[in-house]
């Protein structure tokens, strides 16, 4: 990812920030301008919850060129507390003993560093609660 487009997430990545439908209440992360149930354009904006559960996974053992020192690594999606789900990196734990349903907490951490000057670019991973 470009340090440009990194720094234009900050708020999305660092405090978890999703829209909400003013109208019917659908919750989206990342942000929308459209509701896909409603149609409407206006949204506020929530700060999600950091628990939720993993709905399914999976271990990569033969992972990209950036990630080969990582691997084996597990991936998951998680569904958070207000039914958001999203795709996250599952850390700090035995690959052997991750199951569907292990409640997880989101922790924000290094994920990548960039060009010669090494900007780290941080995000989100998933440890268990």
């Amino acid at each position: 990812m470009s340090v440009p487009v990194y720094r234009r997430e900050i708020p999305r990545r660092f405090l978890l920030e999703a829209g909400k439908c003013s109208k019917c209440g659908k919750i989206y992360f990342p942000k929308r301008r459209v509701c896909a149930e409603c149609g409407s354009r206006e949204f506020e904006q929530v700060v999600l919850d950091r628990e939720g559960k993993l709905l399914t996974y999976t271990v990569i053992h033969v992972g990209p060129q950036q990630f080969k020192d990582e691997t084996p690594y597990a991936i998951g999606i998680v569904e958070l507390k207000e039914g958001v789900r999203l795709l996250s990196q599952i850390t700090d734990c035995d690959l052997n003993k991750i199951k569907t349903g292990m409640p997880l907490k989101i922790e924000f951490r290094k994920i990548s560093e960039e060009g010669k000057a090494g900007v780290i670019n941080y995000g989100y991973k998933c440890v268990p609660a």
